[in-house]
């Protein structure tokens, strides 16, 4: 069979982005029907990439590698949690997925099928290609030949470090947040920001920490399909994974305390601005009270027959009204 370029996607199927076959030769692209013939040679071990197949694909992927149906029905349905199930001689790992779209996560999910000489990944929802990966397994032939455990840490590699850049982006927001409110931006729109950005922080949370104990199942367990030559890179993998799920929450603790912040802050210039007006209330009380004593219109009050009362009644009350906001001044009321 002619020797094809092993990442190149079929437009003619696609579902099927790739079907490739390892081991033996250099990678070769080869048909759903040569699944079979390509299984029997023990030196190699046969790739297969899909992406939101129907269930006419995984039913004769099932047929070709021998999956167990409840697998596929989870793969079909695509709406799982993040687990590792064991079926036989066969390993099924559902992961969860995330890209940045629009200052917003979107998930999706990966479904690996793991046997002795195959691997099936099946994408659902957003998730980038998976050619990285498989190029950088096919640029390293002599870890490609310790067998399909190894390209499942490829493709796990791949997925966890794409959250990286998502976990720096929510740093960057949280950052930009953070001076906003410290620059007294009391606005509706930074309450909001930062409860959207603590809503996603905890959706990354819920992704990453079964993760975790994904890829401690396969550091430690499953000795017939993960061979000890790839438990190190499995063990690298889980690294990786516990820096995004610490980084992620010590972020999630940050929004709490920003918000908390926030809110106080908002507090603290609602108690000055309700001090000021209560400075400039009483600074007014006093001309209004003399006012309103001489608005009385008794004709017996001694001070009124007085040839300077006027303006002595004006030089008082300007002087009462300085020696107030002198006072409040102080007190930092005005």
């Amino acid at each position: 069979m002619p020797t094809t370029t092993a990442t190149t996607d079929s437009s003619a199927a696609p579902m099927l982005v790739n079907c490739v076959a390892y081991g033996d030769g250099p990678p070769r692209t080869i048909a759903l029907d040569d699944i079979n013939a390509a299984l029997r040679n023990p030196k190699s071990f046969v790739w297969v990439g899909l992406h939101e197949p129907d269930e006419a694909l995984l039913d004769r992927l099932q047929a070709e590698f021998g999956l167990h149906e409840l697998a596929i029905e989870d793969a079909h349905r695509a709406h799982q949690r993040t687990k590792i199930e064991a079926f036989g001689d066969s390993l099924f790992i559902a992961v969860h997925t995330a890209q940045m779209a629009q200052a917003k996560i979107e998930v999706g999910e990966t479904h690996l099928f793991l046997g002795r000489n195959y691997l099936v990944s099946v994408r659902h929802g957003a998730s980038l290609s998976y050619a990285p990966a498989r190029r950088s397994c096919e640029a390293t032939p002599a870890l490609l030949a310790l067998g399909p455990s190894y390209a499942l840490y490829a493709v796990l590699d791949f997925i966890v470090d794409n959250y990286f850049p998502i976990v720096d982006s929510f740093q960057t927001s949280l950052n930009e947040l953070e001076h906003a409110i410290l620059a007294g931006d009391y606005h509706r729109r930074t309450i909001t920001q930062l409860y959207e950005l603590k809503k996603h922080m905890v959706r990354l949370l819920l992704v990453m920490n079964p993760l975790q104990d994904i890829l401690s199942q396969l550091v430690r367990l499953f000795p017939g399909l993960v061979r000890d030559e790839v438990r190190p890179y499995f063990r690298d993998v889980a690294d990786h994974a516990a820096r995004i799920t610490e980084t992620a929450a010590t972020i999630r603790e940050m929004l709490t305390s920003a918000m908390d912040v926030n809110l106080a802050l908002v507090g603290v210039a609602q108690n000055e601005a309700f001090k000021r007006i209560a400075g400039w209330g009483l600074l007014l009380t006093a001309p209004m009270m003399i006012a309103s004593w001489y608005g009385m219109n008794f004709h017996d009050m001694p001070e009124l027959a007085a040839p300077h009362a006027y303006p002595v009644t004006i030089g008082l009350t300007a002087a009462l009204c300085l020696g107030l906001y002198a006072l409040l001044k102080r007190a930092k009321w005005l």
